[in-house]
């Protein structure tokens, strides 16, 4: 709208009233547009810092929390397990927030059930169930 208006002949103040933006913000429209035509308008992916790990190992992480999320021998997994684990497989390091954060971003949330004691029996479980009243 800004370069429609530009060639319509009206200034770079007004546009910005009738835009309801700066005219600092105008300015770099119109002198994009005057140095590159419509195509310098396109909004460019903005580049961020890369991810430490790739879709692939955020995967096999997934998979190996999924996979351990309850110990045989009782207990359960927890940050500092999953952190751990994020450095001794992809070698890369984690801070404890960010591996949480990680896991939302995994769809993994951190509802667990409570945990198998070790030395629970599920035979006297059972037998208990059947002693008589």
């Amino acid at each position: 709208m800004a370069v429609e208006l530009f060639n319509n002949g009206k200034s770079r103040t007004e546009i910005s009233k009738l835009l309801s933006v700066s005219r600092r913000l105008v300015n770099e429209w119109i002198t994009k547009y005057l140095n590159g035509g419509v195509d310098a308008l396109a909004l460019k992916k903005s580049t961020g810092r890369p991810a430490n790990l790739s879709s692939s190992e955020k995967e096999r992480l997934k998979v190996f929390v999924v996979s351990h999320s309850v110990k045989s021998e009782g207990g359960r997994l927890i940050g500092q397990d999953i952190q751990e684990y994020i450095k001794n497989t992809f070698a890369v390091s984690y801070q404890l927030r960010n591996v949480y954060r990680l896991m939302s971003e995994l769809n993994l949330s951190w509802i667990t059930s409570r945990s198998m004691h070790p030395k629970q029996s599920i035979e006297a479980q059972e037998d208990f169930k059947k002693f008589p009243d």
